[in-house]
This record gives C-alpha cells, structure tokens and sequence, in this order.
C-alpha cells in the first residue's frame, strides 16, 4: 500500500501547515471566524494571542479580539490539553463535555496524591453550590469555599480541580483583555454564556469526536493520528478517525507515518515563498504536533514547550524574539542571509509598531550564530 501511497516532503509539509493556520497569507477575517478555523488558540499568557492574529489577519486591531471576549462571542477557559484557549462560544458549549474526564485525569495525573479518598462528585456538587450566587472567584476562593469539607488536598489541588476539570468555567474579562493585567477570575460556562454546555453524546457515538478530527485537519492537516491527540489531548479518538476515514485521503510523510487529510483541503507547491511571521509563545502552528518538524528542528524543540516566543523564516523557525521598551529584539538560531535579515528587520518594525500603538519601529536583529 505505502509504494502506492502519495509521499508529502517536508517543505510540503510544512507549506500545507502554514496556509492552514494562515501564515502563508494573511487573512480578510472576522476574529471570531480565525478562531473558530484555528480550533482555537493557545491562551494561558493572556496577550499572547493579538500577536497570534496580528500575524494571521490583514488590518487587526486589539479591540477586535478584546471586544469579542466582554461580549461573550469569545471565551477563554480550560479546554485542550488542560491548558487555557481562546475559542468560541459556540465550540466551548460543543466541545466541552467530550474533554471532561481528559481534563480530570490531566489534574489527577499532577494532584492524584492530595486528591485520594475525595470523592469528586461531591467535591464538583459543592463547587456547583459555591458558585450558585453569580459571584465570580478565583481559583483560590473558590478552594477556600469548600476547604472546610475537604481540608487535606490544600487550594490549589481542590482550585485546579474544581475550576480546571469539574465545573466547566469561563476566566473572564478584564482578563485577556489588550494591555490589561487581571487575575483569573471564574464563572460557570452556563452562567456566563446564557446557554448549558451541550450533553455528552449517548454510548456508543462521538458526533463531537469526529467534528473534532474534521476541525483538526482544517487548521493542521495533513497530519497523523498522534498530531490528532497531541493537539486535543483526548486518547479516545481512533473509533472516530475511524468513522471518518472515507471521507479523507492519505498520505506518506517521509519516514513512512500514515498522514490523513480533508480532500480539497489547501496542499501548496513546495516552492511557494513563505514570508517572515512573528509567533507568539506556545501558538498552536507548532503545538498542535506530535512530530513538530516541519515548522521547528529537533534541536530548538524545547523552545515550544518553554514560552519562547519565535520568528518563521520560510516557514521554519530561525529565530527567537522578544519586545522591551518599544523594541522588538530578535535573537538568530542560524545564520540568515542578507535577504532574510532585512525581511526579519521589517516584518519587526511592524510589529513593533502593532505593539506600540504605533509609537515606535524600533526593531534590533542580534549577530547570527557561527557568522
């Protein structure tokens, strides 16, 4: 079957990912529509996602994503991988429930010790109870609330747990809010949106599964099984990958992984030019792999898990890049060429002017390494 496979290369690879996360070119989209094509946004550093859409649309500005979120077309909350995005209401309500036990097991994996004997219906019951008032808390209040009864765990395994994994909760604004530094404060999904999360489907079906495959390969495909669950998190998505398998084509990567994808989706010429895109830390474009080769080298793969924030040079990350007083500063990984060091310096200056309010284009480019 392989030898009568399509292989995909790297470049196409990595070419496909860009025009699906909508690096290639940037987009003439609402906010709320890029998210929901993105399946969502990485958004435990809460300013981190403007840059994340600054790179991806034409003409954002702040407003568009800050003004979403206090009219509730856009939440931030616990969903993949237990870590906070950004996405849309209409998603969080569809979504949220096929990722509950992921979520309780992610909390247990780290607080399993602290959390022995508590029976967690009784702990998400009183935690129902607490919030019941409309008030929202934080992490910590809301541990506090129901310490009393369950004295042992400590806040922050009884918080994680409880505002994490078990009450599905939305952080609300002025948090991720441009410009704005707020705590993280909660309130039910259902109370905060109008509108219950949506049921868990009946045994034996995952209509929200096999949306979820749909989406993934959307925004990331071509892409393998394991890509799948390193972007969500969820271990039980073979039985829908399965069920949608005739509705997708296959392909090869070049060690041989079965690669699937949405047939008309967007595969371009390995030869079209990618420009210099400035990523926020932990954004999806390199997340949302298992096997992050085709944006990222092995070498430099720490750096996605550990906040840095980097700059694609046709299409791979070359650089690092970080912004004080008004000027952004880039710190090469490899030696650029002349021509890529100047698309750096002006893909920089505007978004140092993005950052800015249009105070400053100061931008700095470090010396290349082995230059």
């Amino acid at each position: 079957m392989s030898g009568h496979t399509p292989v995909l290369g790297i470049r196409a690879l990595n070419r496909a990912t860009l025009a699906r996360q909508l690096l290639l070119d940037r987009a003439d989209l609402p906010v709320p529509d890029a998210v929901a094509h993105l399946g969502g946004m990485q958004a435990q550093e809460p300013q981190e996602p403007f840059v994340g859409l600054w790179s991806r649309l034409r003409a954002f500005r702040p407003p568009s994503l800050s003004d979403r979120l206090t009219d509730r077309r856009l939440v931030r909350t616990h969903l993949m991988r237990r870590t906070v995005h950004l996405v849309t209401a209409d998603d969080v309500l569809a979504w949220r429930s096929r990722h509950d036990a992921m979520l309780r097991q992610k909390v247990l994996g780290t607080y399993r010790r602290e959390l022995t004997g508590v029976d967690l219906a009784e702990l998400a019951a009183a935690g129902r109870e607490v919030m019941s008032d409309g008030e929202p808390r934080s992490m910590g209040e809301l541990a506090r609330a129901v310490a009393g009864r369950w004295p042992a765990p400590g806040p922050r395994a009884l918080g994680e747990m409880l505002a994490a994994a078990l009450i599905p909760m939305a952080q609300l604004p002025p948090r991720g809010l441009w410009r704005t530094r707020a705590g993280a404060r909660y309130l039910p999904l259902s109370d905060w949106l109008g509108r219950d999360v949506d049921p868990p489907s009946p045994p034996g079906t995952d209509p929200v599964g096999r949306a979820l495959v749909r989406r993934y390969l959307t925004a990331f495909g071509p892409a393998a099984s394991a890509d799948l669950r390193a972007w969500c998190g969820l271990a039980g998505l073979p039985a829908a990958v399965a069920a949608v398998r005739e509705e997708l084509v296959v392909f090869r990567d070049e060690r041989g992984r079965e690669l699937l994808d949405l047939p008309d989706a967007p595969r371009p010429d390995p030869g079209t030019p990618a420009p210099v895109r400035f990523l926020p830390a932990f954004d999806n474009a390199i997340l949302g792999y298992h096997d992050r080769s085709r944006v990222i080298d092995d070498a430099h793969r720490g750096l996605s898990v550990a906040g840095a924030r980097v700059v694609l040079v046709d299409g791979r990350v070359a650089a690092t890049w970080n912004e004080d007083a008004d000027t952004v500063t880039v710190a090469p990984l490899r030696p650029l060429a002349e021509a890529d060091r100047a698309a750096v310096e002006e893909e920089g200056r505007a978004l140092a002017s993005f950052l800015s309010d249009g105070r400053s284009d100061r931008v700095r480019v470090g010396a290349s390494p082995d230059a």
